[in-house]
């Protein structure tokens, strides 16, 4: 099952420790900035990543992506779905929504 959360929401997980953060952005963007502690997984890359990356089924999975118009967050949290992750939640203000609120980032790989 795929739920949409907000900012403070995910702000509240990453705080916890509760939720593996995924970017479903192209690494470039990835680079640039990215919310802390977060994975990259690219749209493109979701089959061959995933099990490396995100080996427990059962983890909480936060995916996001640049803002609400881009699709890649939603299109990774089906792929991830479909691949039997059971607890899936798209951020779909994305990125651009937590700079905007004045959060921090991190850059680089």
């Amino acid at each position: 099952m795929i739920r949409l959360v907000r900012r403070d929401e995910v702000r509240s997980r990453i705080d916890a420790g509760r939720a593996i953060l995924v970017e479903a952005l192209p690494p470039e963007y990835f680079r640039k900035a990215h919310l802390p502690g977060a994975l990259n997984l690219p749209m493109d890359e979701v089959e061959t990543l995933a099990p490396r990356l995100l080996p427990n089924r059962a983890a909480e999975i936060v995916v996001y992506c640049a803002n609400s118009g881009c699709r890649n967050s939603a299109t990774v949290a089906r792929r991830l779905s479909g691949m039997g992750y059971t607890n899936i939640l798209d951020y779909d203000e994305g990125k651009d929504d937590w700079m905007d609120a004045g959060l921090p980032t991190e850059s680089g790989d």
